[in-house]
């Protein structure tokens, strides 16, 4: 499979040789479900060539009910790459530290405080080749469009969409992205699914430890309370459920 370098005077889809499929702002989507999941792995191959990132865009029949698509039919932020670099990730998981939960033993071993960024997970095995294999699996699992945006680098595609995913919790879509960058960096957490309140990650080198875990548990946390909420247990129980895990899914439904 080759895909075209992209060119965005062209007018022409950016890749020739995939299924029909047509622009919605700045992310190109497959008019169908990809009817070969390994579709996805080849485009994440070309990603340093084209330029081009592939994510999956799940099927949402809170939509398809009523005919409608998401992607045309709800509302976007204004695009905010260029934003991304100025914006301190521990500064925005701070800021989104929710201590109201709870009388705190719902935080411990924390407190009030966000307890800053976990450090670096030593990574084994290639981000971009564990997303391909993972996004490809994942295709297999339902009904997934085929989404390409051009980036440098996956974490920024809500900033460039102006996704508005999240924004029962913020609208600061470059704090996401930035966050997304960090965890790309530490634990080389790629973007590999984005729908229009949830997304995953791919993650090829996960906390290893409980104790390393719990920390990124306070990060999932600020980053996405309803999905931390939506899940049974403590904190405790959310960090046991990270180590070794290499998916993370976030929803702000």
């Amino acid at each position: 499979m080759t895909i075209a370098p992209f060119r965005p005077a062209a007018g022409a889809p950016p890749v020739q040789t995939l299924p029909p499929g047509r622009w919605h702002g700045h992310i190109w989507v497959s008019e169908e479900p990809l009817a070969r999941s390994h579709r996805y792995l080849e485009c994440v191959a070309e990603f340093e060539r084209s330029g081009l990132w592939p994510v999956l865009v799940p099927h949402d029949q809170r939509f398809a009910a009523r005919g409608e698509d998401w992607l045309d039919d709800r509302g976007r932020l204004a695009p905010a790459g260029h934003r991304v670099d100025s914006v301190d990730p521990a500064e925005a998981l701070a800021r989104w530290w929710d201590t109201s939960c709870c009388d705190g033993a719902c935080l411990r071993p924390f407190g009030a405080r966000f307890p800053g960024l976990a450090r670096r997970t030593h990574r084994r095995a290639d981000p971009l080749a564990e997303a391909g294999n993972t996004g490809s699996i994942l295709a297999t699992r339902g009904a997934h469009r085929l989404g390409l945006v051009q980036t440098a680098r996956p974490a920024d595609i809500p900033a460039l969409l102006g996704w508005t995913g999240m924004i029962k919790s913020t609208d600061r879509v470059a704090e996401l992205s930035a966050v997304l960058r960090s965890w790309e960096d530490r634990f080389g957490a790629t973007l590999i699914s984005l729908g229009f309140d949830s997304l995953t990650l791919s993650v090829s080198a996960p906390p290893r430890t409980l104790a390393r875990a719990f920390t990124v548990a306070a990060e999932h946390r600020s980053f996405s309370l309803p999905t931390y909420l939506s899940q049974p247990g403590t904190l405790r129980e959310y960090a046991s459920g990270l180590v070794q895990t290499r998916l993370w899914n976030f929803s702000w439904a």
